[in-house]
């Protein structure tokens, strides 16, 4: 797909990665390598970090931040969000971003996003949410890059086409710890650069999903 049938360029992307305890197989050093080509490849994303993975892999967290990536919170269980209690809410949300910040050196806050997208709906969940200083980020482009199913070539074809199809502003999820993931980066990034993309974080866009679109 070339520029022409894409949105007009130049366009922003804003890539993010959810950077979690993964619940299929998965090599120990796969958020480790996917910085490694993320900084190869000149690219800037944002990062949701999830509390108990920040305590497990404090280099590695400290290094997201140190790369020029921007961090989120992506809470300290990975629980879906409905479920907690008002407390547990509260807990969920300080004690993650508390842990998260002293293994990046970066405060997550005002970005958080709900595992699973859950609550994003919930308006006791983003009271919570709003409560402890954050706003929740959903997305535009997700492709379901955690199931073991999907090829690098399909999630390669299914973020470029899912990107170009919304144009300037698109939030895209990915995951730090698929293998197919990391095989289909290189491409992305080369393919919409291609089309006029331009890579951004969160930050950068005047406005940003706050539901699953």
């Amino acid at each position: 797909m070339t520029a022409a049938t894409g949105p007009s360029a130049p366009f922003r992307v804003a890539l993010t990665f959810d950077v979690e305890h993964h619940d299929r197989p998965a090599t120990a050093d796969a958020t480790e390598t996917l910085l490694g080509l993320l900084t190869g490849l000149e690219l800037r994303t944002t990062c949701f970090v999830q509390g108990r993975w920040a305590e497990a892999y404090p280099g590695v967290a400290g290094s997201i931040a140190s790369a020029g990536h921007l961090v989120g919170n992506h809470s300290y269980y990975h629980a879906r969000m409905p479920l907690l209690t008002d407390a547990g809410l509260a807990e969920d949300l300080t004690e993650a971003g508390r842990v998260i910040t002293e293994a990046t050196g970066a405060d997550p806050r005002p970005w958080f996003r709900c595992p699973f997208g859950a609550g994003a709906e919930d308006p006791r969940v983003q009271a919570a949410v709003r409560a402890a200083g954050y706003r929740h980020v959903g997305w535009h482009v997700g492709v379901e890059d955690w199931d073991p199913a999907k090829s690098a070539a399909t999630i390669e074809r299914e973020v470029v086409d899912g990107t170009l199809a919304h144009g300037d502003g698109a939030v895209v999820l990915l995951h730090a710890w698929p293998t197919a993931t990391r095989e289909a980066i290189g491409a992305i990034a080369g393919r919409l650069r291609d089309a006029g993309a331009t890579f951004v974080t969160i930050d950068a866009l005047g406005e940003v999903p706050g539901t699953v679109t």
